[in-house]
Parts: C-alpha cells; structure tokens; sequence
C-alpha cells in the first residue's frame, strides 16, 4: 500500500512537471471532413488544401482528417451525423438541405443563372449571404459556398430538343425541384445517391444523369455515356457547412484561424473549378468514348421554355424576393 502510494505521488509529481514545462500538450481538436467526390475534384482539392492550411497554422492544435469518396457518410446522412457530432465538416450539394431550408431550393431552378459570374453575385450579394445563416434554426452553420459549375446532360441517346428526352430515366439528387424539372419534359427522374451513379450507367438501370464537367470526367460517367449535351441547364454547387455546437465551442483564439483558412481553401477550390470547366471538358472530348453535342439558341429556347414552369411551381417554398434577387445577378 506504501509502495502504491509512493507510486502515485511520483506519478503526479511528473505529470504535473511536464504540463509546467510545456511538455504535455493537451489532445489536438480532431476536424473530421466527409465529402463524396474524388480527391482530384474541386471539392477534393479544396479539401487538402484547407487541411494543409489549418495543420501549418496551428500545429499540434488542430488535426484535420479528410474522408473522400463517401468513404465516412453519403451526403443523404451526413447532415444529421453532423448534428449528433460524428463529423464537423462537410459540404454538401445545396439540393441536400431542403430539410433544413427550402429556400436553398433557388440553386436547383433550371436556367436560373446564365454563367458562373451571375452565381457569384448572388451568392455574394446581401440575399445569398442571407441564406447561409438560414440553416442556424437546425443547429447548423453555413460558412462559405463552394463552385462545382454548371450542369450538363448526358445520356444514352443524343439529346438535342425536349422530346430527345420523353421516356429517359434520369439520376438526380434528392431534390423535389430536379425532379419537376425532368417531369417538365416528360423524362423519369430517379433519386439516387452520386456513390451508384456509374453503375447504374454501366447497368442500363437509369439512361442517363445531369453533372458537371468536373464529375462527368472525375467519376468517369462519360465511358458509360455516348452523348453528353452542352445545355448549362443548372448548377451543382456546395455549401461548406459545420454544426453549431461545434463552431461556437472552438476556442476564440482558434476559431478566426480555421474560418480565414477556410476561406482560402475555397477560394482555391473555385479557382479549380473554373479552370476545369474547359479542361475536364476537353479531356472527355479528347479520350473520344462520348461525343459533346452542342444546341443552337433556338433549340436551347426549347429546354428553357419546357423547364421554367418549375420557377411558378416553387415560388412559395423559396421566396419570391429571392428569385428576383437570383434573376436580377443575371444582368
């Protein structure tokens, strides 16, 4: 008992030597980040490169981990698995947060936006600011938007005019909105996670998909695709998003750190995706297992005046006033 006493008392008395001396460091803040692309996408890379940042800035007092390919969640449960703690970070297409918000549906309306420049006015401007703070109610934050591009059709038949299309199935993402927009011309739109997407391509159990050129090329749909059509229908962008709980209990000295490292990674990550929109794009045309169609004015006129119905049909859920906000970034 003397022996054991003695022990202990020499235990403490080194414990309590080490944390004077700096020796003994508490266990560095842990960030895990779960997304479902590849590493060599925009997000994939927009995710190293915030991990990279944040361990330079505060070694041995933050530890990035960063889980690819839906390796940790799918982005059908990463929201609630962030919620319960089990991630801290994730990024999520913005059709995944109806949930939470239905105002976020204004980013699946098709032919919203005419390019990457008016997406990022909006999302800059003094209405898309707003709907990041949208999500504080269900215990989330939003802290930054991420650029995949705008979307394309691809599928097992040319697609040049609506009726191409009647009868396709076509994978989407778990949005009431993309599957108004496949009913507006008479297609069947089929909710999916991006995980199957390939397979269900290869399979024949879906005749096609609507993507960006990033992860057309990245998730290698255009091998099991022969036609990919130009339309620039839609937008496939991400909302950075992490758990109020979390956010608000990072200390105050380390939290302006990891948001300003955060925001240069998505600075980088944009930077990306719009240097891959061309690249990507060329890549697929080059490797020649997917012919790039592209429409005339007049026949885009055809998808725009099939599909924008879908604006009326939302309307209440997501505003009028941030429609007309999304509407007026176009000019």
């Amino acid at each position: 008992m003397r022996k054991l006493l003695k022990h202990s008392l020499i235990t403490i008395a080194a414990a309590t030597t080490l944390i004077a001396s700096g020796l003994l460091q508490a266990r560095p803040i842990e960030i895990k980040f779960s997304h479902v692309v590849a590493e060599n996408t925009p997000k994939g890379q927009m995710a190293l490169k915030f991990k990279a940042l944040v361990e330079q800035r505060l070694p041995g007092k933050v530890q990035v981990k960063v889980f690819p390919n839906s390796q940790l969640f799918g982005d059908n449960k990463v929201l609630e698995a962030m919620i319960l703690g089990d991630v801290q970070l994730a990024a999520p297409s913005l059709s995944k947060f109806k949930k939470y918000t239905k105002k976020l549906q204004v980013f699946d309306l098709p032919f919203l936006f005419k390019d990457m420049e008016a997406v990022d006015r909006f999302q800059q401007g003094p209405t898309g600011q707003k709907l990041l703070t949208s999500l504080k109610k269900k215990g989330l934050v939003g802290l930054g938007y991420l650029h995949n591009g705008l979307k394309q059709l691809s599928a097992s038949r040319p697609l040049k005019t609506p009726a191409d299309i009647d009868g396709l199935k076509f994978r989407i993402m778990a949005s009431d909105v993309l599957a108004a927009q496949f009913e507006a011309v008479d297609a069947t739109p089929v909710k999916k996670p991006f995980s199957e997407v390939f397979t269900l391509l290869q399979t024949r159990a879906i005749d096609g998909q609507e993507n960006t050129w990033s992860n057309i090329y990245s998730k290698k749909f255009f091998e099991v695709q022969p036609y990919i059509t130009e339309s620039n229908h839609g937008l496939l962008d991400y909302i950075i998003v992490t758990s109020a709980e979390f956010w608000l209990t990072l200390p105050k000295d380390i939290r302006p750190i990891v948001k300003k490292s955060l925001d240069e990674a998505i600075a980088h990550g944009n930077s990306i995706a719009a240097r891959k929109v061309n690249e990507d794009r060329q890549k697929i045309i080059d490797s020649g297992k997917s012919e790039v169609l592209t429409i005339t004015n007049r026949q885009r006129q055809q998808w725009v005046d099939a599909m924008k119905p879908v604006w009326k049909e939302f309307e209440r859920e997501i505003g009028k006033d941030v429609i007309r906000a999304a509407i007026k970034s176009n000019n």
